[in-house]
């Protein structure tokens, strides 16, 4: 798969500025201070789903419908914010929409799909699971099965580092970005919107330590399958890397570090106290990321992003009340 250029991108911007606006780029100061950096947010939390995947959900359905007017339901798999933007997005243009997700998945975030009109099914005990049942059912039904990896998802999740980049005036963009990895979109979309605005910011992504199949397959060369054991970060739980994603990932991501569950859990923490922003646990990943590695970045320009803040409340107050 090859990157989207530039005219693609700011396209599949048009399409999500009909649906949201810009989200909210900023320094805090008592964050800079914490990390000793210069530090910009990214806050896709403040989408109309909390997360980074709206966007992609809104370009992808788009185009779906227009290759196939006659659709009329669409079949997903999710551990959440990805089921969200395709319910979202469907019910813009009137499709039904089925998501399937693991037994065990966010009470919240099943919620918050039911609420946008999807019907809710649990198969399985991981995401793969749910995928495989995902794609048998939309088969049987005669509906359409949205990936969670395509190239119309990462033109629609480009708008955000479209927005991010565009920010800056040449020369001035941070000297890196630190990027959560679930599946690959998001770290995908950050480097199609790096080559079509023309920044040399490096791209550093951020798996979990409890799902490292992108980190290992980045370093090994090839794909390689890794357990899952996270109990915090449900958006970076993958356990086989997308191979087209895998691949775009080899050619322009410059490194990738690994945080744990407990360096999670202070970043959000360390979020809601300096920012007064809910993260979820991939969504304070790649804070949990500048935060390792602080010494390494002190006194320089980086940018995080803020993914999504749809974590449930029982989560967020065990990690609020731990030191």
């Amino acid at each position: 798969m090859t990157l989207p250029d530039r005219d693609a991108l700011l396209s599949a911007l048009e399409l999500v500025r009909q649906a949201m606006p810009p989200t909210p780029q900023q320094r805090w100061p008592l964050l800079d201070a914490r990390c000793g950096a210069q530090v910009w947010v990214k806050h896709e939390n403040h989408t109309p789903v909390g997360a980074f995947k709206l966007r992609g959900g809104l370009v992808y359905i788009e185009g779906l419908k227009r290759r196939e007017p006659r659709l009329r339901e669409v079949v997903s798999a999710t551990r959440g914010n990805h089921g969200q933007s395709i319910a979202f997005a469907a019910a813009r243009h009137g499709l039904a929409a089925t998501i399937v997700v693991p037994r065990g998945n966010s009470v919240e975030k099943n919620a918050a799909m039911r609420a946008l009109g999807a019907e809710l099914i649990e198969h399985g005990e991981d995401f793969q699971a749910a995928r495989e049942h995902a794609a048998a059912l939309a088969a049987a039904r005669g509906a359409h099965m949205v990936p969670s990896f395509h190239a119309d998802l990462v033109r629609g999740v480009a708008s955000y580092w479209m927005e991010f980049f565009g920010h800056f005036t040449r020369g001035e963009a941070p000297e890196a970005v630190f990027v959560p990895i679930g599946l690959g979109s998001g770290i995908c979309a950050c480097a199609a919107a790096r080559a079509a605005t023309g920044v040399a910011t490096r791209i550093v992504g951020v798996v979990s330590s409890h799902a490292e199949a992108y980190r290992l397959s980045f370093e090994a060369g090839r794909s390689i399958e890794a357990p899952v054991s996270t109990q915090l970060a449900d958006g970076m739980a993958c356990r086989v890397p997308e191979p087209n994603a895998l691949d775009i990932i080899r050619r322009e991501v410059d490194e990738i570090v690994a945080v744990s569950d407990e360096e999670v859990a202070q970043a959000m923490r360390v979020l809601f106290a300096d920012t007064h922003n809910v993260a979820e646990g991939a969504g304070a990943a790649s804070l949990a990321a500048l935060l390792q590695q602080r010494e390494r970045w002190a006194g320089r320009r980086v940018g995080i992003v803020l993914s999504g803040g749809n974590v449930d409340s029982a989560m967020f107050s065990r990690v609020l009340s731990e030191r």
